[in-house]
């Protein structure tokens, strides 16, 4: 009896130690359309992910836009692209009222050295090559800092 359950339990653990070779038949799917593709990436857009807003997708216009939002939690917003070609950065923050206490903080350059603080609008020549972080929050020196939504608009 012992020996017979044991050939049984060996020829058990054996066979689900084998590896099975199994194709799976793959059957054709509808066609896609070049069209719903290129409508996609039409529509792709720069988001704010936690803290940071990832300059990827130019709009319409050319330039590079997204929506952020400044709350208790995220006070600080880094807005980070990358700049192949020397030239003149233009940025701007449109809030809905049109004002309030929220400018560009801070702009850190790939060699990591920075300049700041600006306004809600900002002109400043890019002459090196590489990631560039724009950091936008409140000015600490003025009352009643600003939580809401807002836009940042970069061209360069």
């Amino acid at each position: 009896m012992k020996v017979s359950l044991l050939t049984i339990l060996a020829a058990f653990f054996f066979s689900c130690q084998q590896k099975e070779n199994k194709k799976d038949t793959v059957y054709p799917s509808d066609p896609v359309s070049t069209k719903e593709i290129t409508a996609e990436k039409k529509v792709q857009e720069n988001k704010q992910n936690g803290d940071t807003i990832y300059m990827q997708h130019r709009n319409e216009k050319g330039f590079f836009a997204a929506e952020g939002v400044l709350d208790s939690i995220h006070q600080k917003i880094y807005v980070v692209f990358k700049n192949e070609n020397p030239g003149e950065l233009n940025a701007k923050i449109i809030t809905p009222s049109g004002k309030g206490n929220i400018r560009f903080n801070q702009i850190i350059f790939p060699d990591q050295t920075s300049d700041g603080p600006f306004g809600m609008d900002l002109k400043i020549p890019l002459t090196q090559k590489g990631n560039h972080v724009l950091v936008i929050g409140h000015s600490q020196m003025a009352e009643n800092p600003y939580f809401g939504k807002f836009r940042v608009e970069v061209n360069y």
